[in-house]
């Protein structure tokens, strides 16, 4: 077995070209980096010398990751008819699986602003399969507590450690109230499955089209959420009135095909926004953790815009204003609105 690994010689990489010797007995392959994330996952590509077939092993260190939930959902989504990598093998006692090979192509380093349509096209029929399959107690609810929590990571880790900045009383009062409303608007959506990370990094281009990876997150929650994660990207930005043509060509074909979706395009586009609102609170909060707790500060350059997405939001609803003059105040001249709590 060759291998192909800079700086990394660890016994769990060992233990990883044992396994994969075990897979493929008396076959010269060849392991390289495909990717890493965000948590403690990592994964390689295996090639197979003697045919140059290639498969993708996924490394999930027990002690820090379950591979069950991947297990789980990956099955949950093949069965909906999602184009899901296909498990070959796996080895939860040492954290190991061993996954078909969707590519390399994310739909971050693909989009273009002529295959735009075409693509987020097939994304959109991938999520109403996934939201067709929907049904209670099969994946983890997204409930109160949990959008909660994750909207507590922008105080704990964005204004507390990444700005140093400690909130007095009333804006500490203040951020709480803007969560409440969100919290409303986002508890009284239809529910469905949710990728939970439904974004241009997470989808890859290929046949069928799209890849859908990354999904052992999923839950089953607020219907615009993925939305949401996919047209209010972290990593890539459309013109608005772009996006808001998509989400019309979604609401409409959702409908059609009998999706939950609200009657009424406004209300649907506030239930959207206000996800929107969540999750770009939780994204700063979770950027600024990576960056801060895990060394990993490539995600700092994503964070304006974050901020900047997260901030047209929070101008447009009365509610969101007070958490508009909190960013206000994490960076002078961010709004020309004059807010003040």
């Amino acid at each position: 077995m060759n291998s192909e690994h800079p700086q990394d010689t660890t016994p769990r990489l060992d233990q990883l070209h044992a396994w994969l010797a075990a897979q493929f007995p008396q076959r010269a392959l060849e392991l390289t980096p495909a990717s890493a994330d965000a948590s403690f996952r990592r994964y390689f590509r295996v090639r197979l010398l003697d045919d140059d077939s290639t498969h993708i092993v996924m490394d999930a260190p027990p002690e820090h990751e379950n591979c069950r939930p991947f297990l789980h959902v990956a099955q949950v989504f093949a069965a909906a008819g999602v184009h899901v990598p296909h498990v070959f093998a796996q080895d939860l006692q040492q954290g190991f699986l061993l996954l078909s090979d969707l590519g390399d192509t994310t739909y971050l380093s693909a989009l273009t602003s002529d295959n735009a349509d075409a693509l987020y096209a097939d994304a959109l029929g991938a999520l109403a399969c996934i939201q067709g399959a929907s049904r209670p107690d099969v994946l983890p609810e997204y409930d109160r507590e949990r959008l909660l929590r994750e909207m507590e990571l922008f105080p704990v880790w964005y204004i507390g450690r990444h700005k140093n900045t400690t909130l007095d009383e009333a804006d500490t009062a203040a951020l709480y109230q803007v969560f409440e409303h969100i919290l409303e608007v986002n508890l009284a959506e239809p529910k469905v499955f949710v990728h939970r990370d439904f974004h241009s990094r997470n989808l890859m281009q290929c046949s069928p089209n799209p890849g859908v990876i990354d999904f052992q997150d999923a839950v089953y929650g607020p219907m615009t959420y993925d939305l949401a994660s996919l047209f209010k990207d972290a990593y890539i930005e459309w013109d608005e009135e772009r996006t808001i043509d998509w989400l019309v060509r979604y609401w409409e074909t959702a409908r059609d095909i009998g999706l939950p979706v609200r009657a009424n395009f406004a209300d649907f586009h506030r239930d959207y926004e206000f996800m929107g609102a969540q999750r770009h609170i939780k994204v700063l909060g979770i950027f600024a953790r990576l960056y801060h707790r895990d060394g990993k500060e490539g995600y700092l350059k994503d964070i304006p815009l974050v901020f900047r997405q997260l901030l047209k939001t929070c101008q447009r609803y009365r509610e969101l204003h007070p958490l508009a003059r909190l960013l206000d105040k994490l960076e002078p001249g961010s709004t020309q609105t004059g807010y003040t709590f």
